[in-house]
């Protein structure tokens, strides 16, 4: 019965994320990545005293349904597409992010969250977790009952994607990392607002993605692309002269070429490089 339920959502999982995989390139397949059933504990079951804060919490999302502006942003919060993640991430980022607008940063954040994404199809299907309306059949804030139902609730999608999405732009633009992270922090608990997720849930799901982060620092493609996001993020803020200022002068103009950190380039060197004080982009 359980093989029959991982081959179901597997197969939902895909089709939910056919556009975005179309033109995505994963830095790893799922099984070069950590395994979450591995890394993380199981959650909490119903009868434990952990689950005693994950109710309270229930109850603290219903209460903050009733302010208009927190529940507004919990639903748009609940949209699952990049194009609304990263609208809402804008303001404390400090930049629009769009194939047009910003490619590099965007090809950044849809290869790395189509690659992360996969990690949490495994633990959802084994552990199967009720969801908080479905345990207490009580009504979502935003009618999302019969598309979740079955579907597990542990870890968060959502939260997982939120806070990767938190990580990798704050190191895009370290500068406006406390506000970065603290929309990232919010998104979680939109989905404890909603009643898709327990606090569990979403406490759990920080840490998976913070494992995906690190498993993406492994791969070469994935450093190059950071570092071309970070150059472009320079260039559309009107900073692009830092670029030149992470090199130091005395090494910048010698005709040796070197990386954004000031490591000397070689000719295999990909990626946002220095030379006699110039930026050179190599592919």
């Amino acid at each position: 019965m359980r093989k029959n339920f991982v081959i179901v959502l597997a197969t939902v999982m895909a089709v939910m994320t056919l556009n975005a995989q179309n033109e995505a390139q994963p830095y790893f397949t799922v099984d070069q990545l950590p395994d979450l059933i591995k890394c993380l504990p199981a959650p909490p079951a119903f009868d434990s005293p952990e689950f005693a804060n994950d109710m309270m919490r229930f109850s603290w999302g219903k209460q903050q349904r009733l302010d208009p502006e927190r529940a507004e942003i919990a639903k748009r919060d609940a949209v699952w597409s990049y194009e609304a993640l990263l609208a809402e991430f804008e303001v404390p980022f400090g930049l629009h992010i769009s194939p047009e607008d910003t490619p590099e940063i965007w090809k950044l954040m849809v290869n790395s969250l189509t690659t992360t994404d996969a990690m949490r199809v495994a633990p959802k299907a084994f552990y199967h977790r009720q969801r908080p309306f479905e345990r207490f059949q009580d009504k979502m804030l935003t009618d999302e009952e019969a598309e979740l139902t079955g579907e597990g609730s542990y870890p968060s999608g959502h939260t997982m994607r939120g806070w990767t999405t938190a990580l990798l732009l704050a190191e895009v633009n370290p500068a406006a990392a406390d506000t970065i992270f603290a929309r990232g922090w919010m998104y979680g608990e939109s989905r404890v607002i909603v009643g898709a997720h327990w606090q569990s849930d979403v406490d759990a799901s920080r840490v998976a993605a913070s494992i995906g982060y690190c498993a993406l620092h492994g791969s070469a493609d994935f450093r190059e692309q950071m570092a071309k996001a970070q150059a472009e993020y320079l260039e559309k803020t009107g900073q692009a002269s830092n670029i030149t200022e992470m090199v130091k002068p005395e090494v910048s103009t010698n005709g040796q070429a070197y990386r954004l950190d000031g490591v000397p380039a070689t000719k295999d060197s990909r990626g946002i490089i220095i030379k006699d004080g110039k930026k050179i982009v190599r592919n």
